[in-house]
C-alpha cells in the first residue's frame, strides 16, 4: 500500500491518500480511465465521453443531501455548513449559499442537517451496516491507480476495511428490491463493483473471496438500510461491459478519434409498442 500527499510524476501503481479534487482531476500523465468514465463510454458514446472528460460537470444541487450523508458516514468529504434559514429566498441568503458552494462546501438548512444526523444514527444502529462502516475498521476515500495492459485505471474507494473488504455507501429514494434492481442497472453499479474489485485485486488490497458490499440507505424516515452485493450474473455483465469500455478507450486513444453515435437510417419503436400492434 502506498500513501502520499500527491501522486508523483512517475506514477507507481498503488493506493494513495489524496483529496477528491486531485483524484477527479486525473493526476496520471497521459490520462487514466475511472469507473464513472467506463460507464459513460458504455451508456453514451466516445464523443460524449471525451467532452465530459474535458468539461467536468459542477456538483448538482439535488445531490447535496446525499453528499452530506456520505461525508458524515465516512468522515471524509466537503465541509458541511449550516445556513441559519429554512427558506433560501432572500438575496442575502442566496448570496451566502452561493458563496458556500463556490468554496466547494455543502450548504444545508438546519432541518437538513438534522435529517443527515438522523440518517447517520439509523445507519450506525443497523448491525450489519454499522459493522461494515465502523470508522475504526478501515480507511475512507482512498484512491487506487493501476495499469492494465497499457491502460491506466483508477478508482476511489468509499471504505477499505482492514480485513480486505470493500464497502460503498449510497443513498436512494427506495431500498425495495424492485427499486434497487432498477437503480443498480440504471447507474451501472455492477460495472462499478467489478471495476473496484479489479483494482483491489491488482494491488493486492482485498480478499478476493469477499465481494464488495453496497450499503444503501433511504433518504426519508425511518432511513432504512439495506446491505447488498451484485449477484454472479450481474457481476459477469459488469465485467463484460468494463472489457468493452476498456477496449473502446484503448482504440480511441490510439487513433486519436472519438466518434459519436453509429449511423441510424431507420428508427424502430420500443418493442413493447410493437407487441401491442403485432
Amino acid at each position: 500500500m502506498t500513501a502520499a500527499a500527491e501522486v508523483p510524476a512517475e506514477v507507481q501503481p498503488g493506493l494513495y491518500d489524496i483529496d477528491a479534487e486531485l483524484y477527479h482531476s486525473d493526476p496520471i500523465p497521459g490520462g487514466s480511465l475511472s469507473s464513472t468514465g467506463a460507464r459513460k463510454l458504455i451508456k453514451d458514446c466516445p464523443a460524449k465521453f471525451k467532452y465530459w472528460s474535458e468539461h467536468p460537470e459542477p456538483p448538482k444541487k439535488e445531490f447535496e443531501l446525499g453528499t452530506a450523508a456520505h461525508t458524515k458516514v465516512l468522515g471524509d468529504g466537503p465541509d458541511l455548513v449550516v445556513v441559519k434559514a429554512e427558506k433560501w429566498n432572500t438575496n442575502a441568503v442566496k448570496a451566502e449559499v452561493a458563496a458556500i458552494r463556490a468554496e466547494g462546501k455543502i450548504p444545508l438548512k438546519p432541518s437538513d442537517m438534522k435529517r443527515v444526523d438522523a440518517m447517520v444514527a439509523a445507519l450506525r444502529a443497523d448491525p450489519e451496516a454499522g459493522r461494515l462502516l465502523d470508522p475504526s475498521s478501515g480507511v475512507a476515500e482512498q484512491s487506487a491507480f493501476w495499469c492494465d495492459n497499457g491502460i491506466w485505471r483508477r478508482a476511489r474507494f468509499d471504505f477499505l476495511r482492514h480485513d480486505g473488504q470493500l464497502v460503498d455507501y449510497k443513498t436512494a429514494r427506495s431500498c425495495r428490491r424492485e427499486d434497487l434492481e432498477k437503480a443498480f442497472h440504471e447507474h451501472g453499479y455492477p460495472q462499478q463493483q467489478d471495476w473496484y474489485e479489479a483494482g483491489g485485486t491488482a494491488l493486492d488490497l482485498i480478499d478476493p473471496e469477499r465481494p464488495m458490499q453496497f450499503v444503501v440507505q433511504e433518504k426519508e424516515p425511518p432511513y432504512l438500510v439495506v446491505v447488498t452485493t451484485c449477484d454472479p450474473m450481474a457481476r459477469g455483465i459488469g465485467r463484460h461491459l468494463n472489457d468493452v469500455a476498456l477496449n473502446t478507450y484503448a482504440i480511441c486513444r490510439e487513433n486519436g478519434e472519438w466518434p459519436g453515435y453509429l449511423p441510424n437510417p431507420m428508427t424502430a419503436l420500443p418493442t413493447w409498442v410493437e407487441r401491442q400492434y403485432a
